[in-house]
């Protein structure tokens, strides 16, 4: 690899003879590391008209630096660095070097310290990686995705590959989403009612920011996504946790005075609880007594293969009380980071306008091939592929945790791609985790879900979106053996 020209300049402050500077220029650069050893020097006639000097003085230079084997030569190929030249130094910066700022009083809000664990970014080489919301390999269409986003940067595509949409979005992407992806949820919304997103967990952001103060009263379920409740916590609005039961969020349990419900009743993460329709019905009215707005998160909306999914709550409300939320993360790949947002015209300005100060709009090319894979029939292909393994492997998780006498505290009444699980109150799942980590099992302790001091610690879920179908039964049968072990 050949450096560029531009990244060798003299120091005006530099000593000694345009021949010792750019000796020392080029010995520097080895020596820090940024040229590495087998990378190719500019030629002296490019290097000498770059610095402004002779030729001559480059030549000498060089001369000098092969004579201390910093470089070599190799005929008309031109100069190289060295395989011999020292090799840059490694070290860590002294202990005794500190910061001289005070950051624990210049931080005006802390959002590091939140509940969401890391999942570790090597799960793919856990042989029975049961974590939740990874990709399978096996599944994906890697043929036809690369094909949209070929097309994608076709010069038919330029303007929708290098505008800068500001606060706008892919026509296309949207268009698909109005006409196609939430009439499936039994919603109707015009484009102006629609925005891209970052990911749902960008979408749960936004609407936090626009709805909420420090006044203002939130109500989420217990147990709950852990990163909505550092979300909201991170808002410095008021969170009342409420406990959800086996129909999800109950709502006669919301405190009278909340001014935003989140809640996900397709699919209640992580319970797996589906909210029936006398439940939300009952929750429209509740909120519509507070004059509470809703914000629904359907983020595995897809993922129904048992049973065809109720419609959204959003598709009930006649108020435009309801926010929508949705993802393409879970269905095609969460590396995605695609999400939406629906409610009405008013408040998608408003998110609008936030999302466009923050990071004006999702990367156009992300978009329009996004926009090709859904609308050229990809994405349904996919779903349908998806839900068939997913079943397989729904089928048998289950008949593995009735072999080895598992309790399944909550399964997907429509589908999904998890089961949350509860341990004997003697086991704590984190040790379990760390124990079952050294074997090759990768689990998902349960107690970031819930909210408090006194959180449950026996809970854990057990996905099965990434893991093998034959490896399935001998992974679970390690869990319980494990279990059995502590207690």
């Amino acid at each position: 690899m050949a450096l560029p020209v531009e990244t060798f300049f003299l120091h005006p402050d530099a000593q000694g003879t345009l021949q010792q500077q750019i000796q020392q220029m080029i010995a520097q650069g080895i020596l820090s590391g940024r040229f590495q050893q087998g990378e190719k020097l500019p030629s002296t006639r490019k290097l000498a008209g770059h610095l402004g000097v002779s030729r001559i003085t480059v030549t000498i230079a060089y001369t000098e630096l092969l004579a201390n084997d910093y470089l070599i030569s190799k005929g008309r190929s031109g100069y190289f660095v060295s395989q011999n030249a020292p090799a840059p130094p490694r070290f860590s910066p002294s202990p005794e070097a500190t910061d001289a700022v005070d950051w624990h009083r210049a931080i005006g809000q802390k959002f590091s310290g939140g509940v969401t664990p890391s999942k570790p970014q090597d799960w793919a080489k856990f042989r029975f990686p049961f974590i939740y919301g990874q990709a399978d390999p096996t599944l994906f269409d890697h043929a036809n995705w690369r094909l949209c986003a070929m097309q994608a940067l076709g010069q038919r595509d330029f303007t929708s590959l290098t505008t800068d949409y500001y606060d706008q979005d892919d026509p296309q992407l949207i268009e698909f989403i109005a006409r196609h992806t939430l009439p499936r949820r039994g919603i109707s919304a015009r484009p102006e009612q629609i925005l891209i997103t970052l990911g749902a967990q960008n979408a749960l952001w936004l609407t936090t920011q626009v709805l909420l103060t420090q006044r203002r009263r939130a109500a989420l379920e217990d147990p709950c996504y852990h990163s909505l409740r550092d979300i909201l916590l991170q808002s410095r609005c008021h969170v009342t946790p409420v406990r959800v039961d086996q129909d999800g969020l109950p709502p006669d349990a919301i405190p009278p005075d909340t001014d935003v419900i989140f809640t996900t009743p397709s699919h209640q993460c992580p319970t797996n609880a589906t909210m029936p329709m006398s439940r939300r019905s009952a929750l429209l009215e509740r909120a519509r007594e507070m004059d509470a707005l809703i914000v629904e998160d359907d983020y595995e909306a897809e993922m129904s293969f048992l049973k065809s999914p109720s419609p959204a709550l959003k598709s009930l409300d006649k108020d435009g009380r309801v926010i929508y939320v949705g993802s393409f993360s879970k269905s095609l790949f969460p590396g995605l980071r695609l999400g939406y947002l629906v409610g009405s015209e008013a408040f998608i300005r408003e998110a609008r306008a936030l999302r466009a100060s923050v990071l004006r709009h999702p990367p156009g090319h992300i978009q329009r091939t996004t926009a090709y894979f859904l609308s050229l029939g990809h994405y349904d292909a996919l779903i349908r592929r998806m839900g068939t393994a997913l079943h397989e492997r729904h089928s048998i998780m289950e008949d593995a945790f009735a072999k080895h006498d598992l309790r399944v505290s909550g399964r997907g009444y429509h589908g999904g791609s998890s089961f949350w699980m509860r341990a004997p109150d003697a086991v704590n799942t984190d040790d379990l985790a760390r124990r079952l980590n050294h074997k090759g099992v990768l689990i998902e302790p349960g107690r970031a879900f819930f909210a408090g001091d006194e959180r449950p610690s026996n809970y854990y879920r057990l996905a099965y979106s990434s893991i093998p179908t034959t490896r399935i039964a001998e992974g679970v049968g390690m869990v319980a053996r494990e279990i059995a072990a502590m207690l």
